[in-house]
């Protein structure tokens, strides 16, 4: 008889199998937490791995955690990245400049001058015309329709 790669306590199987009830449960954490259970039951890894559908380096990746931090193996690891450094407030007043009329000289705002406005006025230190592109196309707007949503001529 091989050795377990895990040993479950009574509580931890209890939540786990407790988890299995629910509906809600992503994809991801529901194969971890099935495989939890496989692997305490005393299976192999391979036969773990084609039970549930994940690759070895994964499955053990999951083992190593659960010795290390227990339950929290089955919630993802905060990710880098960059935190988002335009508030709420900031973005409205960015759509709300876009909506304005544009400047003399221009017939419509174009995203590198919205973006260089932004900077003048002091809403934000930096903004790309990319970035102002993204803000205002989650806000739903468009350059091109006015309020009605007609064509401008």
């Amino acid at each position: 008889m091989s050795k377990k790669n895990i040993t479950l306590s009574e509580s931890d199987r209890i939540f786990l199998q407790g988890m299995l009830l629910k509906r809600s449960l992503t994809v991801k954490v529901h194969k971890r937490v099935e495989s939890l259970l496989l692997l305490d039951l005393g299976l192999k890894l391979v036969s773990v791995m084609q039970q549930v559908g994940l690759t070895y380096p994964t499955l053990k990746t999951l083992i190593i955690r659960y010795e290390e931090s227990g339950l929290d193996c089955l919630k993802d690891r905060s990710r880098p990245g960059r935190p988002i450094n335009i508030s709420g407030e900031e973005r409205a007043k960015i759509t709300a400049l876009a909506c304005s009329k544009a400047p003399e000289g221009h017939i419509r705002w174009t995203l590198r001058l919205l973006a260089e406005k932004v900077v003048e006025l002091g809403i934000c230190e930096h903004l790309s015309h990319v970035h102002a592109g993204e803000i205002l196309k989650k806000m739903s707007y468009s350059r091109i329709l006015n309020a009605n949503g007609v064509l401008e001529r």
